[in-house]
């Protein structure tokens, strides 16, 4: 049978008779039965990838594009009158994500499948994600974000598994989704839950009893832990997610004829970040209660376990008190006491403990110690984290450490959300980077071809109008195609710096009131989700949310300068955005940004990067080239030896530079207070002055001149042109499949 007569079997009617609901309903199953037929069976060693967060985005054309049927679904549908476009719109979006961990969990579950190699993630089963993502009064609101339907992606499974706290038993039943690779297998996303959970106890935005841990356990994604109920919460939920993901690991493995002491010849657990560090502990017990002697229950768990450090930032790497252990997984503590005593029986360094003279139990400490690799997430990333950040651990280790580099799976970000791009593609390089990212390289060959290049241009206005329309129908927000698409959309945090934009935007601002109108419009879009108890985050969306009433409204600049923020920005809504780019805003503090993923998305649909030299940026820049990419801003060792001295006194830029000190008291001034929040604004303005943490200050003069030169180069269209089809020819290193293929090579060699 082919598509249509099967989805007309299943509908019980034409599809033109069909509604897009039902049409939708149709496509799913035979989706997950055209999936499950490709379903992997056959490996004796397997990588369990486990993570707090896998950001996956809605699914349906993801799994059509990868099962091959894409196209021919979508001409059918057309032939029947109806548009995929208005299918895809029916999907919910699993909220299972937040920012480039997650989504970066979710590509790479797609390589592996793509790739053949036997992998499954493991996570927890989120009811209500992060939180969905609303505007009122020009500040943040966070209401509960749910998705999950009676017809969808998830399979409730038989599979259960007991999980003990302290004074609490509770039975985690396993959910799947199949993850479907391009043109291969299927492998699949675990997901634990508990049958009590009851998302009625949420009360007014996102608040809710934290304390009834059968029913919250997994309501939400990253619960606010500002106070100790939220913090003890996060132990329930990591020690639930590892828990029940290490003795679903155990009896797959058992199964296929592991006696325990050959576990290593059967998994590799990839632990994505510190949230499932408990992994480690609760294996070894496991271990244990199977017979196993404590000693060869911890060699064993070493010789599976491997470890990615997704952060420079310490106060990322998750901390927790002992008591807080004792309070929840009382039968952890004695395990985490010998693995503590071992290390410090064998060095003298108090830094690399595991139980510090505080009483505090260092996650990432555990992960070193007893895990055979640490990965940073890009070459920069790996250096800081070898030379300074965990250098302590590299000394006694060096052979564990090694990195590998972040990548994206260009088929959802380039044949998904860019069928233009992709078209254009098909016709100059032919097909074989779909499979091969390589093959991108082929486009050089095109850089001086005025057809080719006008063809790129056009693209990208058709892109560009596409947005527009979407923003005015789901925001009511009108903006030009005409102008320049400057776009900075990933989570809202200080390091990576909107705060710097926002400064520009504001200068630019001040520079067209006072008659200096520039040569190309700019559109400034932002999106972004503060996570609600980060205080200066959430004042810095409201600054962009004030600005953007305040310049939108002005009719002497908003002919020259608009500002966009997109409301609960998320895949989707990056699916929208990333095609229609000029300018790729990635200005992260140096020696901050572990990598970025964003840039590499943008990079492959023919944006031009402006950023500092951090993260990924640096393998970008010597992949581009100098005249393909905007850098600027302090390096990423002057700034750590400004952190080194302390010798960064915001203070000093505010008052010797008038630029910055109008634009820093612009936040509070008369125009602002007419339509912002004393308090935030306030608060915002000082915390620039007298803090700026991440010297937002520093970097502004260098920022404001590049960027400059950005706006400048666009209007020489076909040297910009130029420099797009640069870009997306040189994208294909920062594929997923190519990371996961050194992944494979490194450190599991499956």
């Amino acid at each position: 049978m082919n598509i249509q007569e099967r989805l007309e079997a299943y509908l019980g009617k034409p599809v033109s008779q069909a509604s897009n609901e039902e049409i939708y309903g149709g496509l799913l199953t035979i989706v997950q039965d055209m999936a499950s037929e490709k379903e992997r069976t056959d490996s004796k060693k397997k990588v369990y990838y486990i993570s707090a967060e896998f950001l996956i985005g809605k699914l349906l054309s993801n799994n059509m594009i990868n099962l091959g049927i894409y196209k021919e679904v979508k001409e059918m549908l057309e032939k029947n009158g109806k548009d995929i476009c208005e299918i895809e719109e029916i999907e919910a979006e699993p909220s299972l994500g937040n920012g480039g961990l997650g989504r970066l969990a979710a590509c790479f579950l797609d390589s592996m499948a793509t790739l053949g190699l036997a992998g499954d993630g493991i996570g927890l089963n989120y009811h209500l994600g992060l939180f969905k993502q609303e505007f009122e009064n020009h500040l943040q609101k966070e209401t509960p974000n749910p998705w999950m339907e009676e017809k969808s992606w998830l399979k409730k499974t038989d599979v259960m598994y007991p999980v003990d706290f302290r004074g609490l038993k509770v039975n985690a039943r396993m959910y799947d989704i199949e993850v479907t690779g391009y043109n291969n297998r299927t492998n699949k996303l675990h997901l634990f839950d508990l049958d009590s959970v009851d998302e009625t106890i949420v009360e007014d935005g996102i608040d809710f009893n934290k304390e009834d841990i059968q029913k919250n356990l997994t309501l939400f994604l990253y619960p606010d832990d500002s106070d100790e109920q939220g913090r003890l919460l996060r132990i329930y939920q990591q020690y639930f997610m590892v828990s029940a993901g290490a003795q679903f690991i155990l009896d797959e493995c058992t199964a296929k004829g592991c006696n325990l002491y050959d576990l290593p010849d059967y998994a590799v657990i990839q632990i994505n970040d510190t949230h499932p560090t408990m992994v480690i502990p609760e294996l070894i017990r496991l271990l244990v209660a199977r017979g196993l002697e404590m000693d060869d229950a911890i060699d064993v768990v070493s010789r599976t376990c491997a470890y990615t450090n997704h952060t420079i930032l310490a106060e990322a790497l998750e901390k927790w008190p002992v008591a807080y252990l004792k309070k929840v997984v009382p039968q952890l503590m004695p395990i985490i006491e010998v693995l503590d005593d071992k290390v410090r029986r064998e060095f003298e360094d108090e830094s690399v403990a595991v139980i510090d003279r505080n009483d505090i139990v260092h996650m990432a400490h555990i992960d070193i110690h007893y895990g055979f690799s640490v990965n940073g997430v890009a070459a920069l990333h790996t250096e800081i984290l070898k030379n300074s950040e965990l250098n302590n651990f590299y000394r006694l280790y060096p052979e564990k450490f090694n990195n590998k580099t972040n990548g994206i799976t260009f088929r959802r970000w380039l044949l998904h959300c860019n069928p233009l791009l992709t078209e254009l593609l098909d016709e100059t390089i032919g097909e074989g980077y779909k499979k091969d990212a390589a093959e991108l390289e082929k486009l050089l060959e095109y850089k001086d071809d005025e057809n080719i290049l006008n063809k790129l241009l056009e693209i990208k206005h058709k892109n560009k109008e596409a947005l527009a329309s979407y923003l005015k129908e789901t925001q009511g927000i009108e903006i030009s195609p005409d102008t320049i698409y400057d776009i900075q959309v990933k989570r809202l945090h200080e390091y990576k710096r909107q705060q710097l934009n926002a400064l520009y935007i504001i200068d630019k601002y001040l520079e067209i009131k006072g008659g200096k109108k520039p040569a190309v419009p700019v559109t400034a879009i932002f999106g972004a989700k503060a996570a609600p108890a980060y205080v200066i985050a959430k004042d810095i969306i409201h600054l962009i949310l004030c600005l953007q009433e305040i310049i939108n409204n002005d009719p002497e600049v908003s002919p020259y300068l608009k500002v966009v923020m997109v409301e609960n920005y998320n895949v989707t809504k990056a699916g929208k955005l990333i095609p229609a780019c000029d300018i790729s805003e990635q200005i992260s503090l140096a020696s901050k940004e572990a990598s970025g993923t964003g840039n590499m998305k943008f990079m492959l649909n023919g944006a031009v990067t402006l950023g500092t030299e951090d993260g990924a940026n640096v393998e970008i820049h010597e992949a581009v080239g100098d005249d393909n990419i905007f850098v600027f801003g302090a390096s990423s060792d002057e700034v750590i030896e400004h952190y080194a001295k302390a010798d960064y006194v915001s203070k000093d830029y505010y008052e010797k530079n008038p630029a910055i000190k109008e634009a820093v008291d612009f936040i509070t001034g008369e125009e602002m207070m007419k339509v912002g929040c004393e308090e935030n604004l306030t608060r915002l303005k000082n915390e620039l002055i007298n803090k700026d943490w991440f010297m937002t200050l520093l970097d502004f003069d260098s920022y404001k001149e590049t960027k400059e030169k950005a706006l400048a180069a666009y209007a020489d269209r076909r040297a910009w042109a130029k420099m797009t089809l640069v870009n997306i020819a040189k994208a294909g290193f920062f594929s997923s499949d190519r990371t996961i293929e050194e992944y494979n090579r490194d450190i599991w060699k499956l």
